[in-house]
């Protein structure tokens, strides 16, 4: 056993306690994300008898997740330490016997309703985490989450290899940082500079200006050659070796397009997911600034006891605002259309401190006249972009000459035509339309329009009558939101109540201080109402499938832009290895030295994740520039067709230094193979050619 290399003479086939460092590793870290996550979001605090809520889903998630890659991080190491190996078969017993189970019940779960009962509701909030991306694709959540613990598995499966392959656990790496900076001297002042121009200018305009560059000094040198040739050809046979030598060697030149890849690939991964949390931030604004962050509402279509549950929802902490509501689906016509709509019931004085209705009104109407409609101007409007009024004056004191049996009525509406309205004195209660749909009705402020409502009539000869009853145009708003401006329709609470026979409201919607906490907000003052006959939801819940998709697009988007940073990782594989061919014989020098193979793969990581460090640094700068530079000058769009005057961008530092973190995360582990494949190189065989 002497004579034997102490590689294989220390190898022992298969290691038990490194299979259990590896699988407890990887299952106690899906455990304890679940168990963190969970008792995060649902802890809360009773203060006074009324119910606070926990964290919100992205902080809790983001608890939680570190945790859990902290252990199977540990798990990792301390298998690798035990085998003094990688112990890849380990591993993947570990992963399949240990990791896979837990995802694969959670999965199986959501085809097995009678799982879905037992697990499901003990694991709601883990359900509804996973859901975010989607009602029919929660499974990817769980797949996502299970992919990253394996990566942190395998990163700690690489450390414990390079640490204690010697024998005993060494974390310096000062050495080998040293060695690797001379060999493939990222961090040049000239290389960063001339990769960093062609990422903040057009990548065409800079190579062409190099190539011109490079012909005109080639013109130059050649001049100067011939003509020192003619005086001295020792002088040109110096200037010749000058030039050669100044020339990249084939590894130097590898390096700096592995380096472009990396910086172009974090840039554009960057800027495509800023634009996109751009567009999600516009769209969660103008959804948020219409509707509520959440609502509490009955199992029964009635809520009678509104006012009292008003005053219990405003003592909940994170509540800023409240109102009751009544929505219901009716059909607006006008004298020019008739249209489907949302019509809503809301309380004018309170609905201010829950929505942005009250800034969504165009000039030329009032929040205050559904109050108040016996101030609606009977004006007509010359355009929805130029609010001109041009208020009429009937004489509404005017006493009317005939009785009011004598009076016309409109057979349609059965109040007074407009022509008698004003001199029977009616007022018609007010309503608030959309800009869409007000242009589709055409109708302005002041027109008369007709509700009608498919339910709640009298019985008549053929059965059920539609009930219909008409309103004056009190205001017209603009939300932003094509959806909402040609939908809604508001009027009084008291008004809808009358209208569809409501008793109280059908909820109460509710603003809080912390958007992205409303689900725990929300959950709080369920348990403070104490649950059944309430029940709440927040606005990321109402609207799952829309956010959802977005979220899955720039997860899309994110995976593939990924793809340009794997390619340059291709590179660095190229890289790495042109360089443990070029440097054998210094590999040769260092194991005879003593330098254990733990410290030979250091070296080789070093270097990749330098290039990876250098590339997402650059790909940062460049992004962060671009980004600043589309939101200060900005692309203009047509606010008719995308509802945004110009294209919105919005960095987010999390995300930011994702994109930098993956980037460098995927060159480290493509340097690993190479760099364990110059470990195993043999001191004699480094020699031999010497």
């Amino acid at each position: 056993m002497k004579n034997l290399h102490p590689r294989i003479a220390n190898y022992v086939g298969f290691h038990w306690g490194t299979l259990a460092a590896y699988g407890f590793g990887v299952f106690l870290a899906e455990v304890l994300f679940i168990g963190v996550y969970m008792a995060l979001v649902e802890k809360g605090s009773v203060q006074g008898g009324v119910a606070q809520g926990g964290l919100s889903p992205t902080a809790a998630f983001s608890v939680a997740f570190f945790f859990a890659l902290a252990v199977s991080f540990v798990g990792g190491f301390g298998g690798a330490a035990n085998a003094r190996k990688l112990g890849t078969p380990e591993a993947t017993l570990a992963i399949v016997f240990f990791g896979l189970p837990i995802p694969l019940l959670l999965t199986l779960m959501h085809e097995v309703p009678a799982l879905m009962l037992r697990v499901g509701y003990k694991l709601r909030e883990i359900v509804y985490l996973a859901s975010l991306l989607g009602e029919a694709r929660p499974a990817l959540g769980y797949w996502l989450i299970t992919a990253a613990l394996i990566v942190g598995l395998f990163l700690g499966i690489n450390a414990g290899f390079v640490s204690t392959s010697s024998g005993r656990l060494d974390l310096r790496a000062s050495y080998e940082l040293f060695i690797a900076s001379r060999h493939v001297s990222v961090f040049r002042p000239r290389l960063l500079a001339g990769i960093g121009l062609v990422l903040l200018t057009l990548v065409v305009a800079p190579l062409l200006a190099w190539a011109i560059f490079k012909s005109v000094g080639n013109v130059v040198a050649r001049t100067r050659i011939k003509h020192l040739g003619l005086k001295d050809p020792i002088a040109a046979a110096e200037a010749l070796h000058h030039l050669k030598q100044k020339s990249p060697s084939p590894t130097t030149t590898m390096t700096a397009l592995a380096v472009g890849g990396v910086g172009v690939g974090v840039m554009a991964l960057i800027i495509v997911l800023s634009v996109m949390s751009g567009f999600e931030a516009d769209l969660q604004k103008k959804i948020l600034g219409t509707n509520s962050h959440g609502v509490v509402l009955k199992y029964s279509p009635e809520m009678p006891e509104y006012s009292e549950v008003m005053g219990k929802v405003r003592q909940v902490r994170g509540v800023q605002g409240a109102t009751p509501f009544i929505l219901n689906e009716v059909m607006i016509s006008s004298e020019g259309n008739i249209s489907g709509s949302m019509i809503k019931g809301i309380e004018p004085r309170t609905v201010g401190s829950v929505t942005d209705l009250p800034e969504y009104i165009l000039p030329g109407g009032k929040l205050e006249w559904l109050d108040e409609p016996e101030k609606i101007s009977a004006s007509r409007l010359r355009g929805f972009d130029g609010f001109d009024a041009q208020p009429a004056t009937p004489d509404l004191d005017k006493k009317p000459e005939q009785g009011a049996e004598d009076i016309e009525r409109d057979p349609m509406l059965e109040l007074p035509s407009e022509e008698k309205e004003a001199a029977a004195g009616v007022v018609l209660p007010g309503l608030l339309l959309g800009r869409e749909l007000a242009s589709s009705l055409k109708v302005v402020v002041g027109d008369r329009v007709n509700v009608v409502s498919p339910v709640g009539g009298e019985l008549g000869p053929q059965g059920p009558m539609p009930k219909s009853r008409p309103f004056r145009v009190a205001g017209i708003f603009y939300s932003g939101m094509y959806e909402y401006d040609s939908k809604f329709v508001y009027i009084r609470l008291e008004e809808a109540q009358t209208f569809f026979n409501v008793k109280g409201a059908t909820g109460i919607e509710v603003k809080v201080d912390d958007v992205d906490n409303a689900r725990g907000t929300m959950n709080a003052i369920r348990d403070t109402l104490e649950g059944y006959p309430y029940r709440t939801k927040d606005w990321g819940e109402m609207n799952r499938n829309l956010f959802a998709a977005l979220r899955l697009e720039k997860l899309v988007m994110g995976i593939i832009l990924s793809m340009i940073v794997i390619v340059a990782a291709g590179l660095i594989v190229a890289t790495v290895i042109m360089l443990v061919l070029e440097k054998r014989k210094e590999i040769a020098v260092l194991k005879a030295l003593g330098v254990p193979d733990g410290g030979i793969v250091k070296i080789f990581l070093t270097e990749g994740l330098q290039i990876g460090v250098a590339g997402g640094l650059l790909g940062l700068i460049a992004g962060l520039a671009w980004c600043v530079f589309l939101e200060r000058v900005g692309i203009k769009l047509d606010p008719q067709v995308y509802y945004i005057p110009a294209l919105p961008v919005r960095i987010e530092p999390f995300q930011t230094a994702l994109s930098v973190v993956i980037a460098i995360l995927v060159t480290f582990l493509a340097s690993i193979s190479p760099a364990l494949k110059a470990s195993e190189v043999e001191p004699v065989d480094g020699l031999k050619s010497e």
